[in-house]
């Protein structure tokens, strides 16, 4: 029988109440839903769904996903990279409903759930997979940690009252030294999350690209860098200044100490997206971000051609 994981973000109730809906009305299309064992202690009641597909408990881990059809997320973003950690290992593609805030990962919002449900059900999407980073720490010729990133790998300061003095390294070569509050690599999907936030570019998920973007630093030349999608990055932390933390999508961390690098390269494994509709990025930038665009005029200098 065919299966959807469900991940949800259980901190409202408005949410527990729309998971259990969804429940339901997967079980009346046909498809069993998992559910994880913390968060249907969370929800706390039965779905109104036959017996034979009530859901499925299972402890999260790497294989929680494994078999499934698709995973199936209601929360915002936060939500859809934890879901991520659970999705990677097997391959099964994640569906996004958002019902928080900007919700840029999602791929369907609340007002639009059950269109999604029927389109999943119906085996009516494509399946678009975004690039990953692989990061690795290492100081004195030891790996002190290896860990992976959806969105950006951060190379950040612990200590609020210095500066981290860092060595940018692009494809075994320095670039450039500089003082600053951190260093972030990040995918496309990554461009629209904090890289944005620190003044870098927003890529179009097709770009095979990766992004650097140095934060908040006391250089002339530290601007932004988008670079070859195989191109290895290295950010090595001085060993007369203070510590960092590398930070993976806000969900891992990994301790730098000064004279250790982080290491960055796309990674082997991507996640795989839902998609429902060919849907333009520039749309999805407009609906997100709720851009002017009073006075365009493309679509009606089309038609004047075309007469």
């Amino acid at each position: 029988m065919r299966e959807v994981l469900l991940v949800l973000h259980t901190g409202r109730p408005a949410n527990r109440k729309t998971a259990l809906r969804v429940m339901g009305e997967l079980g009346g299309l046909g498809l069993r839903t998992r559910v994880l064992a913390d968060e249907w202690a969370e929800i706390g009641a039965d779905p109104d769904v036959p017996a034979h597909l009530a859901p499925v408990q299972v402890s999260a881990g790497p294989d929680c996903a494994t078999g499934a059809e698709a995973v199936l997320v209601l929360g915002g973003d936060g939500t859809l990279l934890r879901a991520a950690d659970l999705a990677r290992p097997s391959g099964v593609p994640l569906l996004g409903v958002n019902l928080g805030h900007v919700g840029f990962l999602a791929e369907a919002e609340e007002d639009t759930l059950d269109e999604a449900l029927d389109k999943l059900a119906a085996g009516a999407y494509e399946v678009e997979e975004r690039t990953t980073l692989e990061a690795v720490v290492r100081a004195n010729g030891h790996v002190l940690g290896r860990t992976w990133a959806l969105n950006e790998a951060v190379v950040e300061k612990t200590t609020r009252g210095r500066i981290l003095e860092v060595v940018l390294e692009v494809d075994g070569r320095p670039v450039s030294s500089f003082g600053c509050d951190g260093v972030l690599c990040s995918t496309p999907t990554g461009s629209t999350a904090y890289a944005f936030s620190a003044g870098g570019p927003l890529i179009w998920p097709q770009v095979q690209a990766l992004l650097v973007v140095p934060s908040n630093a006391h250089a002339l030349f530290a601007r932004p860098l988008v670079i070859a999608p195989d191109s290895a990055v290295a950010i090595e932390v001085s060993a007369e200044g203070p510590p960092a933390v590398l930070d993976c999508d806000g969900r891992r961390t990994i301790a730098v100490p000064p004279g250790a690098r982080v290491e960055l390269t796309r990674a082997a494994e991507p996640v795989r997206m839902v998609r429902l509709a060919a849907q333009p990025f520039a749309d999805r930038l407009v609906r997100k971000f709720d851009l002017p665009v009073r006075g365009w005029r493309g679509a009606q200098q089309r038609r004047s051609s075309n007469t």
